[in-house]
């Protein structure tokens, strides 16, 4: 399924990353924030926000700093 809005959709992928930065070593906080109903969609919305930094995360697994 190709809907990251969706709550489902976006649940997938913060497991994806979160599991994709984990498995090299990293630790990121991936976050889901709900934003509501948008009428352009004519649904609710959800985001997915991190900690990274330029889609880079920012400390590995011993909490050192990337």
């Amino acid at each position: 399924m190709s809907d990251y809005c969706s709550s489902d959709g976006a649940n997938r992928l913060q497991v994806l990353i979160a599991d994709y930065w984990r498995k090299k070593g990293f630790d990121v906080n991936v976050e889901l924030v709900q934003q509501g109903f948008v009428s352009t969609m004519r649904s609710s919305r959800y985001d997915v926000r991190s900690d990274m930094v330029n889609g880079m995360p920012r400390r590995n697994m011993s909490g050192e700093t990337a």
